[in-house]
């Protein structure tokens, strides 16, 4: 079984390299089943988000309706960046199995500053709303 997942996500990678894309390529598997397959496409469709983990995450919800995919495994090319891997929790896969480490010379870029803003006002208002929110949804 694992051959055919590597060998799909690796056809799935095929995909990206066609369209100048990093050739990465992703799988998403329930009870032995590939449920959907996807490939980068960041390039191609000038999305930032298009990532090959991404993209076969929003397959496979929209396939199974409910983003909820905690009895899913996801099987990519290359280990998932840190914007993959943080939607890989939210979306509750459980486990993820990766071919290569990244390569030494792509880094993730670390440039961009966070900033908290205090305002107290806002913050009390949002924070009712917030409050509100997950009140309702208990």
């Amino acid at each position: 079984m694992i051959d055919q997942y590597i060998l799909a996500c690796i056809s799935e990678a095929k995909k990206s390299y066609k369209h100048s894309d990093v050739p990465i390529g992703a799988i998403i598997v329930k009870n032995s089943e590939i449920i959907a397959k996807s490939h980068n496409t960041r390039e191609q469709k000038n999305d930032i988000t298009g990532h090959a983990e991404v993209n076969v995450i929003r397959k496979t919800a929209k396939i199974l309706q409910r983003w909820n995919l905690s009895d899913c495994d996801l099987y990519v090319t290359l280990k998932p960046c840190s914007m993959c891997m943080e939607i890989i929790k939210q979306a509750r896969i459980k486990n993820v199995y990766y071919l290569l480490d990244k390569l030494d010379f792509k880094k993730e870029y670390s440039g961009t500053k966070v900033s908290k803003i205090e305002i107290n006002n806002y913050e009390q208002m949002y924070g009712q709303i917030l409050s509100d929110f997950f009140k309702e949804k208990r």
